[in-house]
């Protein structure tokens, strides 16, 4: 597939993104800034709460909103909790979906993560998770935990039948992340994804360091979409 790699000065002109971002509380810790869920949505589109797809990837990474929010949840109420969408600046990652999102034809993407916590660094952010599960004991930084399964639910049910794709990396400080999302998804038939060779779960991550290596997953990516 022939596939022009689109720079993000021009996907900014084509796609709106909002997320729904928080801090997260439990006793005795410092609140986590979080987010929720993002969706990304071409201006050229009516309004349309069914996505075409739903990936799945790490953690927020450098995403933020346009106005930092105080939307304080408690961690033992978290089920309680509905999104408040807000404009949200998007990083890089994000811009490898919306080059999927051009060439599939897709108006509406919504992405979910192993873990709310928003941190830009992979190793310090497989740190904090691990160490706020530790003081807390509480594993509700992830929208896969028990106590947020009618959320994953409705963010799920909330597309068409098309694919839900895994793009959340390989690295081994993610395991216990990956096994309870994988058992959470494990009844989802159309789940696809660029697999590493031999280690079934995990999935290239879209932002790979090398720009050759980004315009790969891009192209990969969509053959594996239309194939």
């Amino acid at each position: 597939m022939r596939v022009t790699f689109i720079p993000a000065s021009e996907l900014k002109q084509q796609y709106s993104v909002f997320g729904h971002f928080y801090a997260l509380h439990a006793p005795s810790v410092a609140p986590l800034k979080c987010r929720s869920i993002l969706e990304i949505t071409s201006k050229d589109a009516q309004s349309n709460p069914i996505a075409d797809a739903v990936f799945v990837m790490m953690n927020p990474g450098r995403s933020k909103p346009v106005a930092e929010m105080d939307h304080i949840v408690d961690a033992e109420k978290i089920s309680e909790m509905t999104a408040q969408l807000e404009p949200t600046v998007p990083d890089t990652t994000q811009y490898q979906v919306m080059r999927i999102m051009h060439h599939a034809g897709w108006q509406h993407v919504r992405v979910i993560n192993l873990s709310d916590l928003r941190d830009p660094q992979s190793d310090s952010f497989a740190e904090r998770y691990v160490q706020w599960e530790k003081q807390t004991g509480s594993k509700v930084h992830s929208v896969f935990s028990s106590q947020r399964s009618a959320e994953l639910r409705r963010h799920l049910s909330g597309r068409h039948k098309g694919s839900i794709v895994f793009a959340w990396g390989v690295s081994d400080d993610l395991n216990p992340l990956i096994e309870r999302a994988t058992a959470a998804l494990a009844v989802e038939q159309t789940a696809t994804g660029l697999v590493k060779p031999g280690q079934p779960g995990k999935y290239f991550h879209p932002l790979p360091r090398l720009q050759c290596q980004k315009e790969q997953w891009v192209i990969r990516m969509l053959d594996q979409l239309t194939a």
